[in-house]
């Protein structure tokens, strides 16, 4: 084995370009571990608690690039770094085109004087400076560094505000404006709903789902998920609550998060009391709030949300969706499916690289079977004791920071959730095995075709003739680069039930998992949803 450092001093690149490139090089022939990270404090101690940062160059800044690797021979090395030599090459043309390269922003403004925003990702502790140049560049600002305080965020949101310029983030990674997909985002119609959102695979599910509806976004703003907390009061949700409410181009409003605190809510519903449009809410596992304009509509899951949306923007009747399929159909696959199953198997084990998502799963298996645990719990109780070890129905947000420590997103890089696909299938107790796909710019180019293989392969070895249902839906559009349609027929290809939801996924993964038990209480609509 060679452990091998090499480093580029002064050499900046962001986080997204470094793990696309990362996942891209464990893939290679002979590597056994490698990253390409900038050297801050963080990245250095998760390259040192790994065994790939050498003691000798403990001492490199967070202006160094570091390539890091444990490879098989010297040879493997030189191809590895031809490789990234390649791909940072490919960035740096990119980049280049046009000869419009800054190195800073107040160069980009003379420039390009005609630009009005900014997408914003360098390492934490330098965000606040960089959002200050921009926003006296009068720039609105989409943030996707993390790691900056809330006394900072609080102050670059105030700033923002007073200038009536919008400052999204920290740690916002999906957008769409005028039509412009920024981010973790997707290829979506232009339209005339709007949304604002806390929420990143969340505001990703609801764009794709309207767009596949036939209608299109107007404006799809995001706040980062902090900002409905206490402290930060949804500074920015409101003002894109009421910027919306001011578009000519927006005829509904979307809201999407986590349940905010109750002081933010209020604000919320305020707001939502006094604006002319029509609007949907959607507060994953939150509680309803009382309304007396019927104009208001609350929705449990993001796919009521993307229905409810679209039926107002064509004043049509507001219908809750269970199964956009045939009930005869369902109950086919869930027959199916049961009967493959052992006597033991009963439990859902849940795979997901968005956190919306997660959270939505856990919602609906918690009102339909009962306790489920993760990683990042809906309920206090529903820690796992160990993160690494599943109990009975886990749901786990692959996409948290205890996952990515010194790997890209689950989003960019399939290894983590390869691994835990065979790592649940060997439990004997594992019925059904759920997870998302999502796809758009940022995104790896073929999630489907590298988790079927995984799937192909643990299919193969499973012992005795046991069987594992594998659920999945897919968040993405036809137009995305990796196309929809595509990753869907790679699933089914390798035997995956694919649903046009993940609220539809997690049901018909709860049919199978409890036998069918819940069939009536969920066709019923007897559950709390």
């Amino acid at each position: 084995m060679v452990i091998k450092n090499i480093i580029k001093k002064n050499t900046y690149y962001d986080s997204v370009t470094l793990m696309m490139i990362s996942s891209k090089i464990t893939s290679l022939e002979g590597i056994l571990d490698a990253t390409v990270m900038m050297a801050t404090d963080y990245n250095k101690k998760l390259m040192t608690d790994s065994g790939l940062l050498l003691p000798e160059n403990l001492d490199i800044t967070s202006n160094d690039l570091v390539i890091a690797a444990k490879t098989e021979s010297d040879e493997k090395i030189t191809e590895l770094v031809s490789v990234i030599e390649e791909e940072l090459q490919k960035k740096s043309d990119a980049s280049s085109e046009g000869d419009l390269r800054a190195k800073t922003i107040n160069t980009a403004v003379k420039r390009l004087p005609n630009a009005n925003f900014t997408i914003i990702s360098v390492p934490g502790k330098h965000a606040k400076r960089e959002v200050l140049k921009a926003l006296d560049n009068n720039l609105h600002v989409l943030l996707f560094s993390d790691n900056v305080s809330i006394e900072d965020e609080i102050e670059l949101k105030d700033k923002a505000i007073e200038k009536g310029l919008l400052m999204m983030g920290p740690d916002c990674g999906t957008t769409v404006i005028s039509g412009a997909a920024l981010g973790f985002a997707n290829v979506v119609n232009k339209g005339k709903i709007g949304m604002v959102a806390a929420a990143g695979t969340g505001l990703q599910e609801v764009t794709c789902l309207v767009s596949q509806l036939g209608e299109g976004v107007s404006q799809a703003l995001g706040t980062g998920g902090r900002d409905v907390k206490e402290k930060i009061g949804g500074r920015m949700m409101l003002m894109e609550l009421e910027a919306l409410a001011q578009d000519e181009e927006t005829e509904v409003i979307v809201i999407i998060s986590k349940p905010p605190h109750k002081s933010v809510m209020e604000k919320i519903f305020k707001f939502i009391e006094k604006v002319e449009k029509p609007v949907v809410t959607c507060f994953i596992s939150g509680e309803p709030m009382k309304v007396e304009k019927d104009t208001v509509i609350q929705t449990f899951t993001l796919e009521d949300a993307a229905h409810a949306a679209v039926n107002l923007a064509r004043a049509k009747k507001i219908e809750k969706v269970i199964f956009t399929k045939s009930q005869e159909e369902v109950k086919e696959i869930v027959e199916k499916e049961i009967a493959k199953l052992g006597e033991n198997q009963k439990y859902i084990r849940g795979l997901y690289s968005g956190g919306t998502l997660s959270s939505e799963a856990m919602v609906l298996i918690s009102n339909y079977v009962g306790e489920v645990y993760s990683n990042t719990p809906i309920k206090e109780d529903g820690l796992l004791k160990d993160i690494e070890k599943s109990e009975k129905n886990t749901v786990l947000d692959l996409g948290d920071d205890y996952f990515t420590n010194g790997r890209p997103h689950p989003m960019i890089d399939p290894r983590l959730r390869v691994e835990r696909i065979k790592k649940e299938s060997s439990d004997p107790e594992t019925a059904v095995i759920l997870f998302d796909v999502v796809l758009g710019y940022g995104s790896n180019e073929d999630m489907a075709g590298a988790l079927t293989t995984a799937i192909d392969e643990v299919k193969q070895k499973l012992a005795e003739g046991r069987h594992i249902s594998f659920v999945a839906s897919v968040c993405g559009t036809d137009e995305d680069i990796q196309s929809r349609k595509e990753q869907i027929e790679k699933l089914q290809n390798s035997g995956v039930i694919v649903m046009p939801s993940n609220a539809q996924a997690t049901r018909l993964a709860i049919l199978i998992a409890s036998k069918g038990e819940t069939w009536s209480k969920m066709i019923g609509g007897l559950a709390s949803e």
